[in-house]
């Protein structure tokens, strides 16, 4: 008599909302999507992604690139020339993360803030924005990022939005937003997608992180603003064909996958309890959202911690000297959870 080995428990990838792959009915979607050229701007499906991004925004239009970061540093170059200066805190992707891009791109200065968290305040930027003098960079632009990553997905307050908002205008800069999480926020504050289009001059909105989808971002603006961001992503090497089917994905997440997030910040708030209560874990963020970001004591080496977690079938990553991030999305359900809570109760530190 022969006998079938237990098949091993499916990883559970904790490392990032980016690691989701499309649902089957995603997949349908993407598939039935009619599409045609986008560079000649003749794809009616993405085209639909667009306005429908925008319109939530309360903004006029709407650019789908292939990644975050591409739409962040398009933002950038069209909003600063050479010689100007880009307001952002020290942890923002945009200048932790993306490879240098505002010194290649755009050829800008960067003024980096300490941020509670990664939150800026108003008055951080205004004693920020430099001058007139010969010797600076002409400040131009502040970068916000909501939820803010480095920061375990810390979200901004409604009012501190609006002060940022009321003194760039004031001061003529332009005021982007990253919003590579922005609807775990808008989920979590109960704050009005609408709404940010009278405060931000331009947004970046991602698709293939907690929405689920495998692909792509949309950038925000004015008309005009994405026209002239249209022919940056164009020398950049973004110009797509029959895209349409990416932008599908990001449709069908859109009308789907949104609500949904909150069962992501429920499941990080549990594991969050659960680290609180083991011995080897030196400090916990409270996780205002999805993201969750803890330190080991320094007796217990990450490495080590990570190996231990990988033999258990879980997949973290390394977030600086101590520090391990964990991220719930839409591939990590109840049982999930509770596999990595017992994981960590038995740690043998």
């Amino acid at each position: 008599m022969t006998t079938t080995a237990a098949a091993n428990p499916p990883i559970i990838d904790l490392r990032s909302d980016t690691v989701t792959r499309p649902t089957p009915a995603m997949l349908a979607a993407m598939q039935a999507a009619p599409v045609g050229d986008d560079v000649y701007e003749e794809d009616p499906t993405m085209r639909a992604l667009e306005e429908a991004a925008a319109a939530r925004f309360g903004l006029a239009a709407g650019l789908f690139c292939p990644s975050g970061t591409m739409t962040n540093q398009i933002a950038i170059k069209a909003h600063t020339e050479p010689l100007s200066e880009v307001i952002c805190e020290q942890t923002a992707h945009v200048y932790l993360w993306e490879v240098g891009g505002i010194a290649f791109h755009s050829g800008a200065s960067v003024a980096l803030l300490p941020g509670q968290r990664g939150r800026l305040t108003a008055a951080q930027i205004e004693a920020a924005i430099r001058p007139e003098n010969v010797h600076y960079p002409t400040t131009r632009l502040v970068c916000l990022e909501n939820t803010h990553n480095r920061g375990g997905g810390s979200c901004y307050a409604w009012d501190d939005l609006q002060q940022i908002a009321t003194l760039t205008k004031r001061e003529g800069l332009a005021l982007h937003l990253d919003g590579a999480r922005i609807f775990n926020a808008l989920v979590v504050t109960g704050q009005r997608s609408e709404d940010y289009g009278q405060l931000f001059d331009s947004i970046s909105v991602c698709f293939s992180k907690g929405l689920g989808a495998p692909v792509g971002s949309v950038l925000l603006g004015s008309a005009a603003f994405i026209r002239k961001c249209r022919r940056i992503r164009k020398v950049m090497g973004g110009g797509m064909r029959q895209a349409g089917y990416l932008a599908a994905a990001g449709i069908y997440a859109l009308e789907n996958n949104i609500e949904r997030l909150a069962d992501d910040h429920r499941r990080a708030a549990q594991l969050a309890d659960m680290l609180q209560q083991q011995a080897y874990v030196a400090e916990v963020l409270a996780p205002e959202t999805n993201l969750i970001m803890f330190r080991l004591h320094d007796y217990v080496p990450a490495a080590d911690f990570l190996a231990y977690l990988e033999q258990q079938g879980i997949r973290a990553s390394s977030f600086g000297p101590q520090w391990i991030r964990f991220v719930t999305h839409l591939d990590v359900d109840d049982a999930g959870v509770e596999r990595v809570q017992q994981a960590l109760a038995a740690a043998p530190y």
